[in-house]
């Protein structure tokens, strides 16, 4: 027996094949072959089509099959992770009426802070532990207020893990983790946000029905089966956010637990026992994938926007033959600190660590007759680092303890320098895990194929560990500059 797991990313779609009885992974595929496009239409603005994400997830699934030729009868039970806080708008008739906007959108900034200040900051960090933000709800607002014959036609809203449960199954539904992600969940209420949706004049009829994170979704219907080479009634038993799912692939499910991750964007996410609410809301909080009402397990979530993004870009500058394992080993053969070169990674929308500012990508102190590609690639995973590590900092103001990090070998931890400079930077151990995003989900559902609760992971085992070294001067006077850059482009004055 083997169940399926989907990873709903915006760069691309991955799939995996784990042993039902024992988690271990048989086989992982991805599509399409070239990451997918976010198309900006106007600056600060981020879209995708959800058909180019079901077109992969068929694709991805196909490949399974060519891989593994396992018998796709054997598959018992499927589960999904997905990008967050990204909104998709169906009609009637379950048509898609525009564009998703995703998770790194800005445009529904003025929209979160008006109802911020509307219901009050008490009241949002009781009841949402968020602001609005430049979340779900705001997208939607948004969409009410400067497309308002789009949203007439909307019927429901999904998230984009939600529009992939709906192709998969036929029926539009979402769970409460989900609805949080959104900041469309009263946790003092244990009920939809209504007092929001009333204050948009929004009905609450455009959520979905609730299903749980862990247990029976609904059952793969015909098309969907055909597309994906699968048997029609398969159960779909499990669905998180991929921050909450990525923690679950880590084994990271009790008080305390801290993850990190480092694709498109960065993110340090911690799990916590109690309401966590930042007035600044550098750091947001959500329902964790094994949250109750009488149980709280909630996730602290730190992200930076500009992250794996801003390799990329750096790789496609370098020209189309090159790999990111010769930017590894340019990055190596560079000092620490780069020898001066900072690079700011904030070029992929408003941060809400810098309070949903969006000041941009910058690389500073580049000296051309000094520097070359290497010191920027080390420069460039550097600062990652640097912005993680700020973010940290702030975590730790909240009261979440951090004595080791939880990473899955992918992505830039792929890269020894960037793990490494993380860890020296944040003075812990990174414990790294042969793992994913879609791994962790086929995990998962072989839980909710028993309505399981989880309190562990048992499948995850940590595959190497990244010790701190020594936080040398040279990091120390890297560090300070980076800061000040930031400052800087902040509106603020150097140190130095």
């Amino acid at each position: 027996m083997f169940t399926l797991g989907l990873d709903i990313g915006s760069s691309s779609i991955k799939a995996a094949l784990v042993d039902a009885r024992t988690g271990a992974v048989v086989g992982a595929t991805h599509a399409p072959r070239d990451e997918m496009p976010i198309e900006a239409p106007q600056p600060g603005w981020a879209e995708q089509a959800p058909e180019q994400w079901w077109r992969s997830c068929a694709e991805a699934v196909q490949a399974l099959w060519q891989q593994t030729q396992i018998a796709p009868q054997q598959v018992v039970a499927i589960g999904l992770g997905y990008q967050m806080h990204g909104l998709v708008a169906l009609d009637e008739q379950g048509r898609v009426v525009r564009p998703a906007i995703i998770w790194c959108d800005s445009r529904a900034v003025a929209e979160g802070e008006a109802a911020w200040q509307a219901l009050g900051e008490a009241y949002c960090l009781e009841h949402l532990l968020n602001s609005p933000g430049n979340f779900t709800a705001a997208k939607l607002r948004w969409v009410q207020r400067w497309e308002p014959q789009v949203f007439e036609r909307i019927h429901r809203i999904l998230l984009p893990g939600d529009y992939i449960a709906y192709r998969l199954t036929g029926e539009a539904t979402t769970t409460v983790c989900g609805l949080s992600e959104g900041i469309l969940w009263d946790f003092t209420q244990a009920a939809p946000a209504r007092a929001l949706l009333e204050l948009w004049n929004i009905s609450p009829s455009v959520l979905p029905p609730l299903v749980p994170v862990f247990g029976y979704q609904g059952a793969l219907c015909a098309k969907a089966a055909a597309a994906l080479g699968l048997p029609e009634g398969i159960p779909l038993t499990y669905r998180a956010g991929d921050q909450p799912n990525n923690a679950f692939a880590l084994n990271a499910l009790r008080p305390g637990d801290v993850v990190a991750n480092a694709g498109t964007s960065g993110v340090v996410y911690g799990v916590v026992a109690q309401r966590v609410a930042d007035p600044q809301q550098r750091v947001n909080t959500f329902a964790h994938v094994n949250h109750q009402p009488d149980n709280l397990r909630l996730g602290v979530l730190l992200c930076i926007n500009g992250c794996g993004i801003l390799y990329r870009w750096l790789r496609q500058l370098l020209g189309p033959g090159c790999r990111y394992s010769d930017m590894e080993r340019l990055a190596a053969s560079a000092p620490p600190g780069a020898d001066g070169v900072c690079v700011l990674p904030f070029g992929n929308g408003a941060e809400r660590m810098l309070e949903n500012r969006d000041p941009g990508a910058r690389i500073l102190h580049l000296n051309f007759n000094r520097h070359t590609p290497a010191h920027l690639c080390r420069a460039a995973l550097e600062g990652v680092a640097f912005a993680l590590a700020h973010g940290l900092e702030q975590l730790r103001a909240l009261g979440l303890p951090l004595s080791t990090l939880r990473a899955a070998e992918g992505n830039l931890f792929l890269s020894g320098v960037f793990a490494q400079t993380l860890a020296n930077l944040a003075g812990v151990p990174i414990e790294l895990f042969n793992t994913s995003g879609a791994v962790g989900a086929a995990q998962a559902a072989a839980m909710g194929l028993e309505a399981l609760f989880p309190s562990e992971n048992p499948a995850a085992t940590a595959m190497r560990y990244v010790e701190p070294e020594r936080y040398t001067d040279v990091y120390q006077t890297a560090r300070a500059r980076w800061e000040d850059g930031l400052r800087q482009s902040l509106g603020g004055t150097p140190a130095f």
